[in-house]
């Protein structure tokens, strides 16, 4: 942890968020989708070249049309890794809406909130899904419902692939794998009593720290349509389970400086588990 470091990042991280703000409030509401599109996309990925956080793809990512993109969770940079690959309008949980700064920015950006525990909340947010495919929007899903700590995926919630299904999407899962100085790592996680400061704290105050999105196979809306919901579910949740399980170490110690270096490949290694936040 370098002190120095965090306070000048956290300066420039401030500014930078402060910047998107007021895009959020004055531009993005009167322009089109596609300058919102370009917006999003390159603010994302100056923000995560601020906070040190390269971005590594592997596998090809489906670049136009409406697809609902399906991932695993471990972070709240999650949202920006793939916003800075493709422009994604996620569905979050309500309580996100209400968190300071980053709950302001997700929903400007055109985030989708699921009241959970409401009885219509899941056809409510189907509804809004479908308007957005209908659009030729990417839908980014975090079926876990929850993060953890990057090694493991938890069972998948199936109910808002139906919405997908029934819009006539395909279903494209994400596998998203954390490195920190080369190896697979916890680091950053936001996971258990952690706050969001407490979480920057670590994540600025760093360096090495790379996020691989590894884009896998689509499931084609046909074949899906054959499955049902439960059946895409699944597969998706051991497809994406595979990957970030697997033992990797191929991220140099100095990739968390060149987020720009995307279909950059990373090779595969012996995993070493977490490393202590230093």
């Amino acid at each position: 942890m370098n002190v120095l470091r965090f306070l000048l990042r956290a300066v420039f991280v401030a500014t930078w968020i402060l910047l998107g703000l007021l895009s959020v409030t004055l531009i993005l509401p009167v322009a089109s989708l596609r300058i919102r599109s370009c917006m999003t996309k390159h603010w994302s990925r100056a923000l995560m070249f601020l906070c040190g956080v390269g971005i590594r793809v592997r596998g090809e990512a489906r670049r136009t049309g409406p697809v609902m993109w399906v991932a695993n969770h471990v972070s709240w940079i999650d949202i920006f890794v793939l916003n800075a690959v493709r422009p994604t309008a996620f569905i979050a949980k309500s309580d996100i809406r209400r968190w300071p700064i980053i709950g302001w920015l997700v929903a400007g950006a055109g985030t989708v909130f699921i009241e959970r525990g409401h009885r219509h909340a899941v056809r409510a947010v189907g509804h809004q899904m479908k308007a957005r495919f209908g659009q030729g929007e990417v839908v980014g899903l975090f079926p876990e419902g929850t993060t953890s700590p990057g090694y493991g995926v938890a069972s998948f919630h199936s109910s808002l692939f139906d919405a997908a299904i029934r819009a006539g999407v395909d279903i494209q899962p994400v596998a998203l794998r954390f490195f920190h100085r080369g190896r697979r790592s916890d680091y950053v996680a936001f996971v258990g009593e952690q706050n969001l400061i407490q979480n920057l704290w670590y994540l600025l105050g760093t360096t090495g720290v790379v996020v691989e999105a590894v884009f896998l196979p689509e499931m084609l809306n046909s074949y899906c349509q054959e499955q049902g919901r439960a059946r895409v579910a699944e597969q998706a949740r051991t497809a994406i389970g595979e990957e970030v399980s697997g033992d990797g170490v191929g991220v140099g110690p100095h990739a968390g400086s060149d987020p720009s270096a995307f279909g950059h490949d990373v090779g595969v290694g012996p995993r070493t588990g977490s490393d202590p936040k230093t």
